[in-house]
């Protein structure tokens, strides 16, 4: 199974189509079942997901694997190993477990600073004692990956990935992992639920690229499907993609998805796609 259940919800109201809220623990418990009943085994998170990890522990997750992501690491003068050590040993509290999966740098940049070395090494160390299985890093941009590759071995690679936004593609970057052996996780498949919105409801500051939704809302019309199988079945189409990581707001949104899985529709158009960062990095929306 190529999705990954995505947990930020569970912690904090994520995503600009999220009208719920934050996930509440009874429907976090009946997600959880949904998922595992549909061969879902690989959950996402992070100490920076407000709650989520400490609700994942109290539902229980011995079954799962479990990627989580540390939050950035301030320079120090103390043993970076023994910082890091501390911060997955709470995790592994929090979530109740004796190991994880993988351990994902939420900040790539930790590692082109001063003591990434060392920052490295700490990881790595890990991995070795046994405490996850795999170390990587969540990127925003293939750029990123690019400076990094040459100096550090990653296991899982994290990068955003829709149909608006192909940079792992034209970056080559899909390729360039495989060769490696590196796990790709693409998330952000629904650009945080903005592809999702219906025209009457996309915000008004999006309407600067007003010619892309009108080409994307006309896509969908063509295809006689929803937004959301249109998202789900290309990112499952694409055979360098190793796992997908979906957030959802309700159970309900996780069936829709699954129904989804078998959906077969085709590649979307070229100029369906924007290398436009304010549009396609939601750290910049702020800004519009």
């Amino acid at each position: 199974m190529k999705i990954v259940l995505g947990t930020a919800q569970f912690g904090l109201e994520y995503g600009i189509a999220n009208r719920g809220g934050r996930i509440e623990k009874n429907e976090a418990r009946e997600i959880l079942h949904y998922a595992r009943e549909n061969g879902i085994h690989l959950l996402d998170t992070a100490v920076n997901y407000g709650g989520s990890e400490q609700i994942l522990g109290e539902l229980g997750v011995n079954e799962w694997q479990i990627i989580t992501k540390l939050p950035s690491i301030e320079e120090c003068s103390e043993n970076y190993y023994a910082v890091i050590r501390e911060i997955i040993f709470n995790s592994l509290q929090r979530l109740k477990v004796p190991s994880i999966y993988g351990l994902l740098l939420h900040d790539p940049k930790q590692l082109l600073q001063d003591n990434s070395e060392k920052v490295y090494q700490a990881l790595d160390k890990i991995k070795s004692d046994g405490l996850v299985q795999k170390i990587g890093v969540s990127i925003y941009d293939p750029i990123e990956l690019t400076k990094l590759s040459s100096n550090y071995k990653f296991d899982i690679v994290q990068a955003p990935f829709n149909v608006f936004d192909r940079r792992i593609i034209k970056s080559n970057l899909h390729n360039k992992l495989a060769e490696q052996n590196i796990e790709l996780h693409v998330r952000s498949i629904f650009l945080q639920g903005l592809l999702l919105l219906p025209p009457d409801r996309r915000p008004e500051k999006f309407n600067r690229w007003k010619s892309l939704w009108s080409k994307w809302d006309a896509w969908v019309i063509e295809n006689n499907t929803t937004p959301l199988q249109l998202c789900i079945s290309y990112a499952m189409s694409c055979p360098f993609i190793d796992k997908i990581v979906v957030g959802i707001d309700s159970c309900l949104q996780l069936e829709e998805i699954i129904q989804s899985l078998s959906g077969d529709f085709p590649e979307p158009p070229d100029d369906l796609q924007s290398n436009d960062l304010m549009l396609i990095n939601p750290f910049s929306w702020t800004e519009l």
